[in-house]
């Protein structure tokens, strides 16, 4: 068995035992492997390097040169998160941005990321989230409505965003009925 498969198994001598050069192979094999998983922000590298008890100073230099090689950016790292978020989940500038925080990402680069989402794009997006859950649900209105807030408060949406993307929806359901069914409004 070799030393890379000792120590995923935990067999291994302790790392401080390692010399320089070998903690430091250690540690890049760590962070490759995460990094070849998924982008990972600074933070979420320095928390599996302490993890698995590597030396902070030998943790810091590895994630370094990481950064300087171009592999770990937190700034495309947030923007990439609050792009695929708010478009394939639809989640609230407000959601991605605590999301963000979590991952140990800089308030810096967290307000650039969420600051590509304008507030009309927000809005919408709460909107056709509400409409297609009002579509799809059944049942009686008030509670078909308390499930939408829900969905809508669980995405990270306002209270008021809740309130309007329900409202808007409702209106554009309505508007599409009396067009499917043919009626028209007083011309008046």
């Amino acid at each position: 068995m070799d030393d890379s498969a000792r120590r995923r198994r935990g067999k291994t001598r302790d790392i401080s035992e390692l010399s320089h050069e070998e903690q430091l192979q250690y540690a890049r094999g760590i962070v490759t492997r995460q990094l070849a998983m998924m982008d990972r922000s600074r933070a979420q590298l320095a928390a599996a390097l302490a993890r698995r008890g590597v030396p902070d100073a030998v943790a810091e230099q590895v994630v370094r040169q990481f950064e300087e090689a171009g592999l770990v950016d937190d700034a495309h790292f947030a923007a990439a998160i609050a792009r695929t978020r708010f478009s394939e989940k639809q989640l609230s500038r407000r959601a991605i941005a605590a999301e963000l925080r979590r991952k140990g990402v800089a308030d810096e680069f967290v307000e650039a990321a969420v600051a590509q989402i304008t507030p009309d794009e927000e809005a919408a997006a709460a909107i056709t989230l509400a409409e297609k859950k009002l579509r799809s649900e059944s049942g009686d209105w008030e509670g078909v409505v308390r499930r939408v807030y829900g969905l809508l408060a669980r995405r990270g949406f306002s209270a008021s965003q809740s309130s309007h993307a329900i409202r808007e929806a409702s209106k554009r359901i309505d508007e599409s009925e009396k067009a499917d069914t043919g009626v028209i409004d007083d011309l008046d």
